[in-house]
């Protein structure tokens, strides 16, 4: 072989060198670049009463404010800070699910009241709220400065709710083992109780704390609704457009008017017992006269809330148990 030959031997297995060499560079760059663009933090897409929302893809802190607090924390969620629940309503919930509302940073009392510098203290990458829309209206671009805010009416119906938090929230399979057991739940009630589910007139009535003494109400709101709703269940409720029945108060001289109904439903804690507000009635011989307590057709419902599939799923449980205490007709 000559020297020509040679030579341009090595010169072609320098070129090959340096060919691979940048190939490898090259690939070396595009990790770079995969690596900061996997870095690089990710959104999604969410709707809420205030547009669509772009939100962390797996959020880390957040806020909840308002309805938004006990949904959260019912399907899993941890959050970082919270306006205040009341007694009342904290002592229905789960221990662990207490622990956790004690654990985050109490940020005030209410919606319209929320410590803006402690909310930005915390850092949050999302805040979660459900309040009045005026009131949103009047700190929505404080919350908005701080991080990606979703916002639900109080108008939006409970589902709802809990299909938006868990979404934003990336709490979704907590709700989805919830949606499950509610499914089966409704599913095993209208099977049990179908005869009486569409034969028997029932009636929903409650009290409340800020009810007018010598007063009580036929309630058409709250868990009675699923009642209503999901288990086809005859219970009054206001014509379409008007105000719900509950919000008109009855004087006590009118419970004689209940014994139109075969069944009457009333609130018990959780121990069975009528709630604290709701006794008075219970202890009014006008009560105690009325043809479905004498015979058995007065039951006792526990009702921890409606705002989200725990709490439903206990009022369930509890309507399950007084319909099977039901005598047959006679």
């Amino acid at each position: 072989m000559n020297r020509n030959s040679s030579r341009r031997r090595g010169t072609a297995i320098a070129a090959a060198l340096l060919s691979t060499t940048l190939v490898l560079t090259a690939c070396g760059g595009d990790s770079e670049e995969t690596a900061d663009t996997a870095a690089a933090p990710q959104t999604r897409s969410v709707t809420g009463g205030n547009g669509t929302i772009q939100v962390p893809a797996d959020p880390q802190r957040v806020v909840t404010i308002g309805n938004t607090t006990l949904p959260f924390i019912d399907m899993g969620g941890k959050p970082v800070g919270v306006t205040e629940v009341g007694a009342s309503e904290l002592a229905l919930i789960p221990t662990d699910q207490k622990a956790t509302f004690d654990a985050a940073t109490n940020l005030g009392s209410s919606g319209d009241q929320v410590d803006m510098e402690k909310l930005a203290g915390l850092k949050p990458d999302l805040i979660l709220a459900q309040l009045p829309a005026s009131e949103f209206e009047g700190i929505k671009k404080q919350l908005e400065a701080v991080a990606p805010t979703v916002f639900w009416g109080l108008d939006v119906e409970w589902k709802a709710l809990a299909d938006g938090v868990s979404q934003a929230g990336d709490v979704t399979d907590g709700l989805g083992e919830q949606k499950a057991k509610f499914q089966e739940k409704i599913a095993k009630i209208q099977q049990t109780y179908s005869a009486i589910i569409g034969g028997t007139k029932f009636v929903n009535v409650d009290r409340w704390e800020s009810s007018d003494p010598g007063t009580f109400s036929v309630a058409d709101f709250g868990c009675v609704e699923i009642a209503q709703d999901d288990l086809g269940m005859n219970f009054p409720k206001a014509a379409a457009g008007e105000d719900p029945l509950g919000w008109t108060s009855l004087p006590y001289e009118q419970i004689a008017g209940l014994s139109k109904y075969d069944v009457i439903t009333y609130p018990v804690d959780a121990a069975g017992q009528p709630k604290v507000s709701f006794a008075p009635v219970v202890a009014t011989n006008t009560w105690k006269a009325l043809p479905a307590v004498n015979s058995g057709r007065a039951l006792g419902v526990f009702c921890p809330g409606n705002n989200s599939y725990g709490p439903v799923l206990q009022y369930l449980d509890s309507l399950d148990t007084a319909l099977a205490t039901l005598p047959a007709k006679q």
